[in-house]
């Protein structure tokens, strides 16, 4: 099953693959502190980090594993942010996630909750799954906030990659 939304829409985004020509719009989210305040393990150089972040995307996509979308605001055509299904592995158990990460000039805009919304809409509606997830750090009161705009709750808290995190869930 294709899990990417390549080609969807929501009502201010288009949903495409990542490209490399993406990476020096998307650089400003690693120069961001904030960005990635509350994850840890991450590289300190923003250049590496985006990297990294490009390489586990392209990764993704060619191991079938899902991946994030780049989000394209309909209006300028400008790279906002990133969402997309993601197959995880939570305490064992293989979940589907709804991630979401926006770039810092177009955060507290509603972006992340739309897109997040349309990955849900796809998902269920393509009977991909019964469930999804939303693993957020658990200080990260701004994500917190959009898995509850999507209609998610707090399923549970626990350990991903050496960070605490919060599990948001939501069921078809």
């Amino acid at each position: 099953m294709n899990l990417l939304l390549n080609g969807e829409q929501s009502e201010r985004l288009l949903f495409r693959k990542l490209v490399q020509a993406d990476f020096d719009q998307w650089l400003p989210f690693h120069q961001e502190p904030l960005s990635t305040k509350y994850w840890e393990g991450l590289d300190t150089n923003p250049n590496i980090a985006c990297a990294n972040w490009f390489k586990a995307v392209f990764s993704r996509y060619e191991n079938q594993l899902g991946g994030m979308n780049a989000l394209i605001l309909k209006e300028t055509g400008a790279l906002v942010g990133q969402c997309g299904l993601l197959v995880q592995t939570v305490d064992d158990v293989s979940e589907l996630e709804i991630g979401y990460s926006i770039l810092p000039n177009y955060w507290k805009q509603g972006f992340a909750t739309e897109a997040a919304m349309q990955c849900k809409h796809f998902a269920f509606s393509k009977n991909v799954t019964k469930s999804l997830i939303s693993i957020i750090h658990i200080d990260n009161t701004p994500s917190q906030k959009v898995a509850l705009n999507n209609g998610m709750f707090l399923d549970k808290t626990t350990m991903y990659k050496s960070n605490p995190v919060h599990i948001y869930r939501t069921y078809a």
